[in-house]
């Protein structure tokens, strides 16, 4: 079979269009995953038992079911429980959100746990409240250290958009399947979509590698 790449050039608008609601779809769902992760981590940082075992069962329920099934859930299911529809894309921005705090809050309770104990101990000898030491002393040693986890999940997220493509949103993955059904052709356009994400994936990693060496120069002075 002859591949004709050519083909794919008057259908590039349409690519980066769905490149655009890609990245939105990412950067929105991984902002709200950052708010919601955070008082998730000290949730399961709290001294109460019963507070951890709150935490750790949301963890434990978006690491168990399948990040599919919980697109379908919120799409397809949640509008029959509350009486509410979503569009894909609010869809979307719910499901990834809600996944992600999940692994981000375990990171940051990581990465908590890891910034010295004298530390916290010196503010409370000091009498700093337990918000404004959180904020200004252990948050910001622990966001260093989480740094790499926080741009592997930017990345897995960013693969992970391709599944919202099942309820009718024109990302990349639709596009690409939207160019099969009118040219007849799969491998060109399946291939021109695995470049954009290819590049997109190569494009965070170096900005992270970046912002690793940033923190680094600032910890040295």
């Amino acid at each position: 079979m002859q591949l004709d790449f050519g083909m794919m050039t008057k259908y590039m608008p349409y690519f980066f269009r769905s490149l655009v609601v890609t990245l939105q779809l990412t950067a929105a769902s991984l902002l709200l995953g950052i708010i919601i992760a955070i008082p998730l981590s000290l949730i399961k940082l709290s001294r109460f038992r019963a507070v951890r075992a709150v935490g750790s069962f949301y963890t434990s329920i978006f690491r168990g079911v399948p990040l599919l099934v919980q697109v379908f859930v919120v799409y397809f299911g949640l509008p029959q429980l509350i009486g509410l529809t979503f569009t894909s894309f609010q869809a979307g921005c719910i499901t990834f959100a809600f996944n992600s705090a999940a692994y981000i809050s375990e990171s940051l309770r990581g990465g908590i746990m890891a910034v010295d104990v004298g530390q916290r101990e010196a503010a409370m000898a000091l009498a700093v409240p337990y918000g404004s030491m959180m904020k200004d002393i252990i948050f910001p040693q622990a966001i260093k250290s989480v740094m790499p986890s926080l741009v592997n999940e930017f990345i897995g997220l960013l693969k992970n958009t391709t599944l919202i493509s099942t309820v009718g949103l024109v990302d990349v993955l639709r596009a690409s399947q939207m160019v099969v059904s009118d040219t007849y052709r799969a491998f060109e356009p399946y291939i021109t979509a695995a470049a954009f994400y290819y590049v997109l994936v190569m494009f965070i990693s170096f900005l992270g590698k970046q912002l690793e060496r940033w923190v680094n120069k600032s910890d040295q002075r």
